[in-house]
């Protein structure tokens, strides 16, 4: 399938080089553009991003202000927002393609099912528990990628700045009604899950996302979530 014009890919990325590569070969060909909006990388980010043909984007660090700035900077009207550890399994482009050309999607976003490259059981019941989140909290991660058209972004408020949980709070936004699960795998590295723990880094998570709905201010989140790494 060739490059489809009415999509840009934005990737955020800070000191991405172990996986980019992978991601970048994965999504080459796909789009009008892949933008890879950088938070200040001092490894060889900007070199792999350059020699895969990407658009490199220094950006205000935070995955929110990255993001943002990504969707700023792209010309299509369908944007692609996915992790710098994350690759779209076999079969995406198809899917993308078929859920931008359908009309009734104009007012919804699409994310894809979560998985991790790991054979490990914990990476089995992992996946089992956000495939739960999503489907009774309607609460999937930026993990899972996010396929939204520029439109419906900017009735919503656009992607907000935050230095953590800008996934949740932009799905928060969007609400429910208009999020469509693809059941196509986008296979994140379990690199982080294998070196902090399974069940320190789940527990990480579901305690930073507590404080989220508690009202928690993100800026303290992200400061406690840095201690607790």
């Amino acid at each position: 399938m060739g490059t489809n014009h009415e999509l840009s890919i934005i990737v955020p990325t800070l000191n991405a080089a172990p996986h980019l590569a992978a991601t970048l070969a994965a999504l080459s060909g796909a789009a009008a553009e892949v933008i890879v909006a950088d938070g200040g990388s001092t490894d060889a980010t900007r070199a792999i991003a350059e020699a895969a043909g990407a658009r490199f984007l220094p950006a205000p660090r935070g995955r929110g202000s990255q993001l943002a700035a990504g969707a700023a900077a792209a010309t299509a009207p369908w944007l692609l927002l996915i992790h710098a550890d994350t690759r779209p399994g076999e079969g995406w482009r198809a899917a993308v393609a078929a859920f931008m050309a359908d009309p009734a999607h104009a007012g919804r976003a699409a994310y894809f099912r979560f998985a991790l490259d790991d054979a490990a059981p914990q990476a089995r019941r992992l996946e089992r528990a956000v495939a739960w989140r999503c489907r009774w909290l309607a609460l999937p991660y930026g993990d899972q990628g996010l396929l939204v058209r520029r439109d419906l972004l900017d009735a919503v408020g656009g992607i907000r700045p935050l230095p953590i949980m800008e996934d949740v709070d932009l799905v928060r936004r969007l609400g429910r009604a208009r999020l469509v699960g693809l059941d196509l795998p986008f296979v994140t590295s379990a690199e982080r899950w294998r070196r902090e723990g399974w069940r320190a880094r789940s527990a990480r998570n579901l305690f930073c996302l507590s404080l989220w709905f508690l009202g928690v201010p993100p800026a303290r989140i992200a400061r406690l979530y840095a201690r607790r790494r």
